[in-house]
């Protein structure tokens, strides 16, 4: 089956996302942030993956390897799920001081992310199209950071 078509009938189509999964898989889908959202639910509350499945997606695969997180930095450890990243205990990361260790997520080139905090209940996106830049190290994890305060409340 053609990546498209699994991704279309996989996630698309249960999830009622409106997004076009023609693009390259690593860098060329193009959705709507409430589309960006509604896999961060399905990723709190994961209905479309076994629980085995979900679980080796948020453990660590490699523990205790060391690595750059792409133009953010150097981190040791650098734990990484499947096709996540972990927050752990690392110092600046990208998700906020605020976030668990628990958390996991994703960020990209075109200046979009998304994280999960399962301890929290929390998944949160920003999608733009400005390139990631150091406005990105400082923006992030100021707003991380001010959701996670604003639903603490």
């Amino acid at each position: 089956m053609p990546f498209t078509e699994y991704v279309r009938e996989a996630v698309v189509e249960p999830l009622g996302l409106a997004l076009d999964p023609s693009g390259h898989p690593g860098a060329g889908m193009r959705g709507s942030l409430d589309d960006v959202l509604a896999l961060g639910r399905e990723l709190l509350a994961p209905r479309l993956v076994a629980s085995e499945t979900h679980a080796e997606m948020v453990a660590v695969q490699f523990p205790g390897l060391d690595g750059v997180l792409p133009d953010f930095g150097r981190f040791r450890p650098l734990d990484w799920g499947l096709g996540v990243e972990l927050k752990g205990t690392k110092e600046g990361h990208w998700s906020g001081a605020r976030t668990s260790p628990r958390t996991y997520g994703h960020f990209g080139g075109s200046g979009t992310f998304l994280w999960v905090d399962p301890v929290r209940g929390i998944a949160c996106a920003a999608l733009t199209t400005r390139e990631f830049g150091d406005w990105a190290k400082e923006a992030w994890p100021r707003l991380s950071d001010a959701v996670v305060s604003e639903l603490a409340r």
